[in-house]
């Protein structure tokens, strides 16, 4: 007969292992997965590495996420464009940008065939990773939590963007 002892801790290793395997999931793991896939522009790590600063370079090519409000594009509010700060891709218009008082630059929307989306399981949380749909990038995530008229907040990394003025109408 089994001890109740034994048959408790046993149970208790085996939510353990799993609950730890569950949570190991790594954005190492899902950069694999991104290396997988397949995009237009494609370089050689080293090629990243000398392209990108070295946060560019955690964010967009290894998942990272910089600290809130660290972003000099949180408070950028001139008309333009965001676009990855890998491959220049146009990603949001700044007409979707909102104060989401998160500490990150949030989007309501992203413009047509710019972003792609992948499921995120890192941090033991199920998330919706967003990624530049040309060069694979990580931007950031999207939330069902924004304004209207989408309800959802893409929170991104502003490390990971760039921004483009408008330009400014001609006076003649």
């Amino acid at each position: 007969m089994l001890d109740r002892r034994i048959l408790l801790t046993s149970l208790a290793g085996l939510f353990g292992l799993s609950a730890f395997r569950w949570l190991r999931a790594t954005p190492a793991q899902s950069a694999e997965a991104r290396i997988a896939e397949k995009f237009e522009i494609e370089k050689t790590d080293a090629e990243w590495r000398a392209q990108l600063t070295p946060q560019q370079y955690e964010i967009l090519r290894q998942e990272g996420t910089e600290r809130p409000w660290s972003s000099p594009l949180l408070k950028e509010h001139r008309k333009g464009t965001f676009a990855c700060a890998g491959c220049d891709l146009p990603l949001f218009s700044s007409e979707t940008k909102f104060e989401s008082g998160t500490g990150w630059p949030s989007f309501y929307q992203p413009l047509a065939n710019a972003v792609a989306k992948r499921e995120d399981r890192t941090f033991g949380m199920l998330r919706t990773e967003v990624h530049c749909r040309r060069c694979g990038g990580h931007v950031g995530h999207v939330f069902d939590d924004g304004p209207k008229p989408t309800g959802l907040r893409y929170c991104m990394d502003g490390f990971a963007l760039s921004f483009h003025p408008a330009a400014a109408p001609s006076s003649t």
